[in-house]
């Protein structure tokens, strides 16, 4: 119970599902990652279309490195990635991680022990400290994780524990 406790006071925000949920994931893990406070929900959404925007962009300029591992034919995924309503994936964060010039780290839940894992790594030639944390659920969605160590909430939460046993 109190690991499940840790993951949701320190590390799950919740990011809508509205087709834009890799880039707001993004957005908000780069917002937190230089320092600035998490945008509103409206604003949020402009972010993350202006993400997307720019790596569709990023792949049309890196069209002959990346068309050989997109499923669809190059111009048909261009036209529909730019909709809003488009699910983003591995590929997406890849050119995220491009766009930003930060890392990405995809985090997915452990069925069996509820402990996260790192499940990919993008843009690894900008850094390893301090990525753009985002926690995949299996099922096309997700959200943004933040730090896993933040100082005011890792002494509440230790006193938490201190109370647990």
């Amino acid at each position: 119970m109190l690991d499940r406790l840790k993951y949701f006071m320190l590390l799950g925000i919740g990011i809508p599902g509205d087709g834009r949920c890799l880039f707001r994931s993004v957005v908000h893990g780069a917002s937190q990652r230089s320092g600035k406070p998490s945008p509103c929900e409206s604003r949020q959404r402009e972010l993350a279309d202006e993400l997307r925007a720019r790596v569709v962009d990023e792949f049309i300029k890196r069209r002959a490195d990346t068309e050989w591992f997109l499923e669809d034919d190059f111009e048909t995924y261009v036209v529909q990635m730019r909709q809003p309503h488009i699910w983003g994936g591995e590929p997406e964060l890849l050119m995220s991680s491009h766009v930003l010039r930060m890392p990405i780290t995809v985090y997915m839940q452990d069925k069996n022990s509820g402990s996260l894992k790192i499940i990919a790594e993008y843009g690894q030639e900008y850094g390893k400290d301090n990525p753009i944390r985002v926690l995949y659920n299996g099922y096309g969605h997700y959200d943004a994780l933040r730090s896993p160590i933040v100082s005011t909430q890792s002494k509440k939460l230790h006193a938490l524990e201190s109370t647990q046993g």
